[in-house]
């Protein structure tokens, strides 16, 4: 058969499989060419689930007569200026847009560029332009799409569904320009000039208020930056739907960035659920390449692993941060029960540690009496403040003014109740003690055992490769290797006490650094590990505290990172308004 050139109808419709798979990708095309072109307010309706119509209105530049005629030519755009692919700074630059949604619809565009003595209209089907009475910016509107290509168009789902996900772009997209205002089907607004954390509340709901913490970091080099908010670790959903994620203000949907924010929340959430978050990095945008899909949601790193690091360093360091780090402050010259830490000793911790994170001492019984003195805490009993030494009113002053208050009681010998000046709280104490446990631990550095015979795996060469990709990474969680010729990988340290099938382990990591890029099979290993031994080591539900050993916890929760959530991400504690409970009695 002989080699033809395909017509550019063909061509076009072909392109078009690729840019234009569903109603939604024709608006996000269509809006990101209205940002390029300078519009702060868009208008957006569909009919249909964007079936019958789709319509985008703005007050961008416009085009003249010329531009028209060309924005429907394959490769013709205006945003690639000097040619450089390695330098690109609009949404949109490829040119294929335009013509292949034409190509699958009826399209026409009404436009007006200042200094034209009238605007245009372009109808998309037949190539003819002629004047018409649009006076600002440009309207685009696309109707019976896929009419064209029966095919595609029976796999749209129903107009309800269609319609959300049209919504989910135009939500990205007013995530990504908040100096934009955005207007859907008369029904959903996010309004121009809104802060980021208003945006955010439009676009998420009520129920982040109050509950996101802000992200402000540079790299040393300052080649790096990471800003926006990431939700406290007690605010989860179920799916990944408000995770708002932009590289160079582009949103993206990157295995890079969603692994290191999965990688940041390790232990403070579980797998199954999902952080809330609006966060834009930004680079040089030579170090990153956008031309990798036609949807332009996805891009390549130049140095993957040096951005994933740089993410997860700072949101730990973000979600690290305590309660109130001048608690202490306002504490330390006191003689309270606050100076009786219940978390560990340090010489418990050098005691259960010495052999690697891997030995375990028996968990305490649960009404043992003695499991303070016995587990190496602090000895209530004789440490106690005797009667006189304070008064009582100083403790309670002090303490009123401390994030979490003083304790008031216990509650089925499960729940501290607490009471500041303004707040009612409650405390889960072994989630408490739990999370002061595991940050104890965690600090002491891993315990490795060199092998006096390595152990070889045999794998294929490509996963030999993908393995020693992050080598470095495995070594900082106590695991050192080097490939053993082209078809092994030899283990020469392994953590100390750890018994793993290391075979399944290597291949399991060689899976997902193909799939990912990176892995986090053996550091959630060591979470779990260290998690379970934190929560065999804590004061358990069902365990009588007396008020020097509550007040004690409340102070050592307040310092402690990550205090807000056990290693489990169950919350610690629950505060409650005063003028909440002021609306449960009716009081005015």
């Amino acid at each position: 058969m002989s080699v033809r050139v395909l017509p550019d109808f063909l061509v076009n419709q072909i392109a078009a499989g690729e840019v234009v798979e569903n109603p939604a990708s024709v608006v996000k095309e269509l809006v990101e060419n209205a940002l390029d072109a300078g519009a702060d307010q868009i208008v957006i309706d569909i009919v249909d689930g964007g079936r019958t119509s789709i319509s985008v209105i703005d007050n961008g530049r416009g085009m003249n007569r010329e531009d028209l005629a060309k924005s429907i030519l394959r490769h013709a755009t205006s945003k690639l200026p000097d040619d450089d692919l390695t330098n690109i700074t609009y949404m949109g630059f490829r040119g294929e847009a335009l013509p292949s949604i034409a190509s699958v619809s009826d399209m026409t565009i009404d436009t007006y560029c200042a200094g034209e003595p009238n605007g245009w209209q372009l109808n998309a089907g037949t190539g003819e332009i002629k004047p018409c009475n649009w006076d600002s910016g440009t309207r685009i509107k696309v109707e019976n799409l896929f009419a064209r290509t029966p095919a595609r168009l029976k796999f749209l789902r129903g107009d309800r569904a269609e319609t959300m996900s049209v919504l989910e772009v135009v939500k990205r997209l007013a995530m990504a320009r908040q100096d934009v205002g955005f207007v859907l089907n008369n029904k959903w607004f996010f309004p121009k000039g809104q802060s980021l954390l208003e945006r955010m509340t439009s676009v998420m709901g009520d129920d982040i208020v109050g509950r996101m913490l802000e992200v402000n970091s540079n790299s040393e080099s300052s080649e790096l930056s990471l800003t926006g908010f990431v939700s406290e670790p007690t605010l989860r959903r179920a799916s990944s739907v408000d995770q708002f994620l932009f590289v160079n203000g582009r949103p993206v949907k990157d295995k890079v960035v969603v692994g290191a924010l999965r990688a940041a929340y390790m232990d403070v959430m579980h797998a199954r659920e999902f952080p809330l978050c609006a966060l834009f990095l930004r680079l040089n945008p030579r170090n990153v390449d956008v031309n990798v899909s036609p949807a332009k949601t996805e891009v390549h790193f130049l140095e993957p692993s040096h951005v994933r690091a740089f993410i997860i360093k700072n949101l730990r360091e973000r979600l690290a941060e305590t309660m109130n780090d001048s608690v202490q402050n306002k504490s330390e010259n006191i003689n309270t029960p606050n100076q009786m830490n219940l978390s560990t000793s340090d010489n418990f911790i050098k005691h259960a540690t010495s052999g690697g994170y891997g030995l375990y001492v028996n968990a305490p019984q649960r009404n043992d009496k003695s499991f303070f003195a016995n587990r190496g805490y602090s000895d209530f009993t004789v440490n106690k403040v005797k009667t006189g030494e304070i008064a009582p009113n100083t403790v309670d002053n002090v303490f009123d003014d401390m994030p979490l208050g003083r304790a008031i009681g216990q509650i089925g010998d499960k729940y501290i109740l607490a009471t500041n000046q303004d707040n009612l709280i409650i405390i889960d104490q072994h989630a408490a003690h739990e999370r002061i446990t595991y940050e104890r631990v965690r600090t002491h550095s891993i315990k490795v055992q060199p092998l006096l015979t390595p152990i070889v795996v045999n794998m294929r060469a490509e996963d030999v490769v993908a393995v020693m990709t992050v080598a470095d990474e495995l070594k900082a969680s106590g695991l050192v290797i080097d490939s053993f010729g082209d078809d092994a990988i030899a283990i020469f340290e392994k953590p100390a006490d750890w018994d793993l099938n290391w075979a399944e382990l290597l291949h399991s990591i060689a899976d997902e650094v193909r799939e990912n890029g990176h892995s986090v099979q053996l550091n959630e290993k060591l979470h779990l590990k260290l998690a379970n031994w934190a929560c065999h080591h804590s004061v358990r539900a069902g365990q009588k505290l007396d008020m020097n050993q509550m007040n004690a916890l409340l102070r050592d929760i307040e310092n402690t990172t990550r205090g807000g959530q056990c290693n489990h991400g169950r919350p610690v504690y629950k505060i409650i308004p005063i003028s909440d409970l002021d609306i449960i009695f009716e009081r005015s």
